[in-house]
């Protein structure tokens, strides 16, 4: 059965999406059309690509996550100067690493541009903070005067995936000058609505990388710390909570990997399964009561 799916972020925790693909394919489900913020922009990327759930499992299992972090050449023999690039650069990590195994990845499968996908098939969230916008990757590319079929789909993936005061902001140039981009979960990190404002062709699945709203916790702030994951918290999630309705619910597969951390690169092997089989489990019991509209 041909879906659309639309996939969260959640940094490192979005190891559950294998599982669920594995699931999903066990049941013949197809996606026609993908979608995603940060982590669950890269899933979008390698399904729109043509990988399976086998053989993302196996890119990500050989992967040596801790490779993708590149500090500045200065900050790799004295730490402490990461922070000064974080002050100057806005990011503690250059992300090229990032970009150039995304680029790999993606050419292994003969995509390079997004003329090398069927038009409307992958789309990006990202953040521009300079026009305090949100970006739909392809389809805003030429208000910043920029064709989208010479665009790199690995460049717009680390635009989406560009955590921010972790790695460098990606900076493009438009008809007024230059413009920083960060993750897009900053703005929208569940972009359920893509695929639903007059644009719906097929049943939409949606994978998210939490416990329903109403199953969450408050947030206990009591620090400084506190006060900022907080705030970045409720900016994630704002936009995306005033346009998920209980109808859209039956259509969502919730992940509850809270516990886990978004930017844990040393993940070891444990935690790596512990992931896949949350996602595994969440996503088998979700399509037993599931009824495609």
């Amino acid at each position: 059965m041909l879906i659309d799916g639309v996939f969260s972020g959640g940094g490192i925790k979005g190891f559950a999406y294998i599982g669920a693909m594995q699931v999903l394919e066990e049941k013949n489900y197809r996606f026609k059309r993908v979608a995603g913020t940060s982590a669950g922009a890269i899933m979008a990327c390698f399904i729109a690509a043509g990988y399976t759930a086998k053989e993302i499992e196996k890119i990500l299992d050989e992967l040596h996550l801790k490779s993708l972090l590149d500090p500045p050449k200065p900050a790799r023999t004295l730490p402490f100067l990461k922070w000064v690039n974080l002050y100057f650069r806005m990011g503690l990590y250059k992300g090229k690493a990032l970009e150039k195994w995304f680029y790999k990845k993606l050419a292994a499968k003969g995509i390079i541009t997004f003329n090398d996908l069927p038009r409307g098939s992958l789309k990006l969230i990202a953040s521009d903070l300079t026009n305090g916008r949100m970006v739909v990757i392809p389809d805003d590319l030429a208000s910043y005067g920029i064709d989208w079929r010479t665009f790199s789909v690995a460049k717009a993936l680390r635009m989406s995936c560009g955590i921010p005061f972790f790695f460098e902001p990606i900076k493009l140039e438009d008809r007024s000058g230059e413009c920083i981009f960060v993750d897009g979960g900053i703005l929208s990190n569940f972009p359920l609505w893509i695929f639903e404002n007059g644009n719906k062709q097929r049943p939409i699945i949606g994978m998210k990388l939490s416990n329903p709203r109403e199953d969450m916790p408050p947030q206990k702030i009591n620090n400084g710390l506190n006060l900022f994951e907080a705030l970045f918290s409720t900016m994630k999630n704002a936009h995306d909570e005033r346009y998920i309705s209980r109808r859209h619910e039956r259509n969502i597969v919730f992940i509850p990997v809270e516990k886990y951390s978004a930017t844990q690169f040393d993940l070891d092997e444990e935690t790596k399964v512990a992931l896949i089989e949350i996602g595994r489990k969440r996503t088998a019991k979700f399509l037993e009561k599931w009824r495609p509209i």
